[in-house]
């Protein structure tokens, strides 16, 4: 079978739709980015940073002793136990993998519905774990913002569900590699997850070179999600195996800065 190289009917019209949104919300999103009309969207995709923080502790038997997220975008989730070396890094990667998920929802309205549904359960769950009131006001004003876009979505012509989740999904995708860059590579931020994964990690390598490692790792990560390549997220596994063997035992209580 000869490749298709020039892409020929490789899609069809709501294909081409969905990938022209997608576009259009990249760029409107990059034009906006400085502005106070992305920051709901900012606090809510570091929301899923941390959250994806405590996900990775739970699933590795440890305990989340609070959650925060800060007006100035920035957050941090405190754990006990729990594998260290997999709770850092799960924030970077989890906010791929959650824009990856809004993304695939969005194609089609019953996912949709079913993603705004689990969207609100979340924030339902934080509201009662967050240890701020910039964390807490968040999760009541997405709770409601989601409740009244469903609610247009069943009972009038205002069909835009599918579009919030898209956006939310591209605001993820977009604000992972961008937040690797912003925290790790053009400025250093002490507190940082990757200055502390230098801490634990016997390489040679600081918060800078772990931030680029990651930046790389996050891309490959997302393309393996997305393009059902099943090595290349083997491979970055197979690499942090290798590489993180040797780890030192981090301390009981620890902290996951965003």
């Amino acid at each position: 079978m000869n490749p298709n190289w020039e892409l020929q009917n490789c899609c069809n019209r709501d294909q081409k739709l969905f990938l022209i949104t997608i576009g259009v919300f990249t760029v409107a999103i990059l034009v906006l980015w400085r502005t106070f009309l992305l920051t709901p969207f900012k606090l809510i995709t570091v929301f899923l940073h941390e959250a994806s923080h405590a996900i990775a502790c739970k699933l590795t038997c440890g305990q989340v002793e609070g959650m925060q997220v800060h007006a100035n975008e920035g957050g941090v989730t405190q754990t006990r136990g729990g594998v260290y070396w997999l709770i850092l890094p799960a924030g970077y990667l989890g906010s791929s993998f959650w824009g990856m998920v809004l993304i695939l929802a969005s194609t089609n309205l019953l996912t949709a519905k079913i993603a705004a549904g689990c969207f609100i359960a979340a924030l339902l769950i934080v509201l009662f774990i967050a240890q701020n009131w910039t964390l807490r006001g968040l999760c009541i004003g997405f709770i409601i913002f989601i409740a009244v876009i469903w609610v247009l979505q069943q009972l009038t012509t205002v069909r835009i569900l599918r579009y919030v989740i898209l956006f939310i999904g591209v605001m993820n995708s977009l604000f992972s590699v961008y937040d690797i860059y912003d925290d790790l590579i053009s400025r250093r931020v002490n507190s940082s997850d990757a200055e502390k994964f230098a801490e634990l990690c016997p390489c040679p390598c600081n918060g800078v070179g772990w931030g680029v490692i990651w930046l790389v790792g996050n891309d490959i990560f997302y393309i393996s999600l997305r393009s059902d390549v099943p090595w290349a997220c083997h491979s970055l596994m197979r690499f942090m195996q290798m590489a993180f063997k040797d780890l030192k035992n981090p301390e009981e209580q620890s902290s996951c800065i965003c």
